[in-house]
């Protein structure tokens, strides 16, 4: 390792812009997109501010680490599949759901009501086509200006980059599954 000098203090002009809802995207083939999303809806709750989560590939009954602790500092998280599409035993239902959980997540941005929305793994049902690009893109576009709105998943579409505030891709470098470990309680759920 390098050893480095640590940054000394620039005189660095502060941003003059207006404060807004932020489009956020955390894509790529690491792990944490949905941790870092998790992490903003947290920090957002723990500023006073309404947050409300909806998980494309997870089903409503889902019972993993994020919904017990969620639903005890009362962050409202809903699940709107029947699971990733490689254990669906019926694709076109698993379509339709993901058709109907974006009518919900898009009525909720739409309303302005919440600080922030987080859209966990919709890259799935974007890329499969289920739910369409164009209507996600424009109520993104459209959304009331105080919305902050989180998007998550393995391969954002280039629309989606470029119409994005703030655009994260988690790079995968090692990974423990790799290995032969196995998902573990609190690491993947």
């Amino acid at each position: 390792m390098e050893i480095e000098q640590p940054p000394v203090l620039r005189d660095t002009p502060k941003p003059q812009g207006e404060r807004r809802g932020l489009v956020i995207v955390h894509t790529g083939t690491g792990k944490g997109k949905s941790t870092a999303a998790f992490g903003l809806a947290l920090r957002a709750h723990g500023r006073g501010k309404s947050v409300k989560v909806y998980q494309f590939m997870k089903v409503p009954s889902a019972r993993f680490g994020e919904h017990r602790l969620f639903e005890q500092l009362g962050i409202p998280i809903e699940g709107l599949g029947d699971g990733f599409s490689w254990k669906s035993r019926d694709l076109d239902h698993s379509a339709e759901l993901a058709r109907e959980g974006w009518a919900k997540a898009e009525a909720t941005i739409r309303s302005g009501e919440h600080f922030m929305v987080v859209l966990d793994e919709i890259m799935y049902p974007l890329r499969y086509g289920w739910v369409p690009l164009d209507a996600v893109l424009a109520c993104l576009r459209e959304r009331p200006s105080q919305v902050h709105v989180v998007l998550t998943g393995r391969g954002a579409p280039a629309e989606l980059i470029e119409l994005a505030d703030t655009v994260t891709e988690m790079a995968l470098v090692k990974h423990h599954f790799k290995a032969g470990v196995p998902a573990q309680r609190g690491i993947e759920d």
